[in-house]
Parts: structure tokens; sequence; C-alpha cells
């Protein structure tokens, strides 16, 4: 019987770590090296060992861990290996005052290998055809010569039939397949955003083409830059706003779409997509993005997620926002007797959200400190929500600051923080006179902008 258990253990084992790396360096001789793997936006430690005094290792690696691995130790740059069903042998060879990894065993690997050396070289040289080509096309001095023409043609065609056969030699099932196209996509948007406009369509579409649900993409280490090169090639290659943030919800539209059936993936997907939108100021698809989520029947959110999607939902632009009751820690600028944000009388109202804790705060209110008297003029008022939790800490954060400033000391159980979903400092809000969402300012700057084009014209 114990035979028996003995030999299931291995055998569990066995499936448990089924592939191996082996190699030898003796460079890292009694040093540790590390393979490391990833899981959706975070990286993992697959194995690691200390190399012994020959320099030789062996690390394992199991079935769940395929997709693409870095193998990392101290005073060696992270070199990439691909962690599919294969026994992998590699080695380091000393190039240029750096060690480059070298495939000795590993069809896949071989073929990374072979590939990653020869396509720097193909995109050497096509760089250089191009320009020849449009010189031959558009300079007086070449313009017009057919053969030399032709001939660059047909050098850039074969070095693109080239690359084609490279992945027509791949099987079906390759993950470098579907990596290299992938991190070749990725490495493009930059460039095509700033350099070649007649590529913005197709990149755009190609982004769209990514399909979230591929469990290849979450354990590629490409998962965060496709989200962040989708959000950014859209941002800067979109031109007007507007037509920024309808070609983003389109995007949102498509992604979401795709995870439907698969509710983890939908909520941290959604999660890190808002928080990027947010990050570069995208509130429109940030808001777009919130609604579309708090309304889809398919999906259940997670329930922070939920309360800052709901923030959006409640407080988007044209809804009323809450009234506020000011507390018995309030300052109020002189006839001004407010007992509450309704009771104050003008045409447009705007409602802060900071703290002295918030060293961004610190920066932006004494603005609207300086902005206070003349805004005052044109039927504006202010009204700041703090969120220190301390009588003193208030104290020497308003301090001087001539617009209405209020606090029940709770922080972020702020009675008006959440009535208002406020989940950052400073949030600023413009409202008109019956306390209609007018704006959701970025900044004191943004807001200022908005009063000198809409109010003082």
């Amino acid at each position: 019987m114990k035979t028996f258990f003995v030999l299931a253990l291995h055998f569990v084992s066995s499936l448990v770590f089924a592939q191996q790396i082996t190699g030898n360096f003796p460079v890292l001789a009694n040093q540790y090296l590390k393979l490391q793997g990833f899981h959706h936006f975070d990286t993992y430690t697959i194995d690691s060992i200390k190399v012994d005094e020959g320099g030789s290792f062996v690390l394992k690696f199991a079935t769940n861990d395929y997709g693409i691995g870095l193998l990392s130790a101290e005073g060696l740059r992270p070199s990439v290996v691909v962690l599919t069903d294969e026994q992998i042998m590699v080695s380091w060879k000393e190039q240029d005052e750096d060690y480059q990894l070298q495939v000795s065993q590993g069809e896949e690997n071989l073929l990374f290998q072979q590939y990653i050396n020869e396509q720097p070289k193909r995109e050497q040289a096509l760089s250089a055809w191009n320009y020849l080509q449009k010189m031959y096309n558009t300079d007086a001095h070449f313009r017009g010569k057919k053969k030399p023409i032709k001939a660059i043609q047909q050098e850039k065609t074969r070095i693109a039939k080239e690359e084609s056969r490279f992945f027509q030699g791949l099987a079906d099932d390759s993950y470098i397949q579907w990596y290299i196209p992938m991190r070749k996509l990725l490495n493009s948007v930059a460039r095509v955003a700033q350099y070649e406009p007649e590529n913005i369509e197709p990149t755009r579409n190609a982004l769209r083409k990514i399909d979230y649900s591929d469990a290849r993409l979450y354990k590629s280490g490409l998962l965060r830059e496709a989200l962040d090169n989708h959000v950014w090639f859209i941002e800067n290659s979109s031109g007007a706003l507007d037509s920024v943030f309808a070609d983003l919800n389109r995007s949102i539209d498509i992604i979401l779409a795709q995870l439907l059936s698969d509710e983890a993936k939908y909520n941290e997907i959604t999660d890190y997509l808002f928080k990027l939108l947010e990050k570069r100021s995208l509130f429109t698809s940030a808001e777009y993005l919130a609604i579309k989520v708090l309304n889809e029947q398919s999906c259940t959110v997670d329930g922070d997620l939920a309360n800052q999607l709901e923030g959006y939902r409640k407080m988007k632009t044209g809804n009323t926002a809450p009234d506020i009751l000011f507390s018995e820690y309030t300052y109020r600028p002189e006839g001004l007797q407010a007992n509450r944000l309704s009771d104050i009388q003008a045409s447009y109202k705007v409602v802060v959200f900071a703290a002295g804790w918030c060293g961004h705060c610190t920066e932006e209110i004494p603005k609207l400190g300086n902005l206070y008297e003349e805004w005052k003029a044109l039927g504006i008022e202010i009204v700041l929500v703090s969120l220190d939790e301390n009588v003193d800490d208030f104290v020497r954060f308003v301090g001087g600051l001539p617009f209405t400033s209020t606090t029940d000391l709770q922080k972020w159980n702020t009675q008006a923080a959440r009535d208002f979903h406020v989940f950052a400092t400073p949030t600023m809000f413009l409202l008109d006179g019956d306390q209609k969402i007018l704006l959701k300012p970025k900044s004191v700057d943004h807001l200022k902008s908005w009063v000198d084009w809409r109010i003082r014209d």
C-alpha cells in the first residue's frame, strides 16, 4: 500500500511539473536563477534554484504555466522563453558586454529565437528600402526611374514573403504563431500614431480584433500593454475629442462583449479599463463604461467596483446633485448664513472635495481662493467639503480661504463624500442654481476655462 502511495505521488508530481529547462552558465555558479510566469496583470515565480558550482541548473514548469516565461538572476538581463509542451535546454553567449540567451533544445524556442534573430535585419532592410522608395517617388533627381522603383518594390515584396513563410511553417497550435504578431502590433502603436497616418485605420481595427477572452493573452505578459496601447492609440489618433470618445466607446463595447460569458475576467478588465480611463482623464468614456456595466444583466460586478461605477451613474452630467448639510465645523464667508448647499442662492455652485493631507489639494485649492471674488461677481459660489479627520487639520487647511468650508471629520465616511460617490481628492463638481451637474472638472484650470468660455463670454 505504501509503495502504491509513493508511486501515485510520483505520478501526480510528474503531472504538476511536466517539463523542465536545463542549462549551464558558469557565470551564475552558486547564484539563484528564477523562472517567472505571467498571470493576467501579475507575474509569479514558477521555480527558483541555486545554480551548482559548475553552472548547471534545472528549472521545472507545469501545464498551467504555459505561455511566456522570464529567466532572471542578479546581474542578468531577463530572458524570454516560451513555456510549452517541450523540454528546453539553454545557455548564454557573451555578446557586446552582455549575455544573450542561446537555445539548443526545444522546437518552439528554437523557432522563436530564429525569428528574433532574423526579423530585426528584415525590418532594418525594409526601413532602408522605404526611405529609397520615397526618394525615388518624390525627389526630382530620381522620380520616373522605373527600373530602380520596380527593383525596390520587388525586394520589399521578397522580404515580406520571407517573414510570411516563417509563419506558414509554424504549427497551428504554436504559441508564437499567436504571440509574435500580437507583440508586433503593440510595438507598432506609437510609430503608426505619429508617423504613419495611412496605417491608423488598419491598426485601430487590429487592436479591436484582440480577443480578451483568449487564455493565451493572460499568460503572455501583454494584457496590460494591450489595454494601455489600445486606449493611448485612440486618444492620439482619433482627432477631435468627440471622435476620441466615440472611438473609445466603440472599443469598450467590443471588449466587454467578448467577456460576457466569463464573469471573473469581465470584472477584472472592467476594473482595469475604468481606472485607466480615469488616470488619463478620459472621464466621458469612463462614465460610458460605468453606465454600460451597471446596466448589463449578464454579469455581476464586484461590490467595490460597483460602488465606484455607481458614482458615475448617479453623478453624471445632467443629474441633480445631492444636498449637503453643513456641520458644526463650518466656515462661512461674511453675509452668507446657509446651513446647507441648497440654501445658497447663486447662479452656479462649485462643490469641491479636498483635504489638507492631499498634496495635490494644497496646490489646487488656493487657486480657487484667488478666483473667488472674481467668480462671486459672476454669480458663482464655492463650497469646500474637507475630508480632514480633526479640527486642527481642518483649520490649518481652510484658514484664509474666502469661501464656505465644512467638515464632519469622518474622512471617506463623510456623508457628502458618500452621497457624491467621491473616491479621490480633489474632486470637483460645477452645478447650476438648481444643483444640476454641468461639469466634473479635472482641475481648477479646466474649471476656469469653462467659466471663461460659458459664463464670462
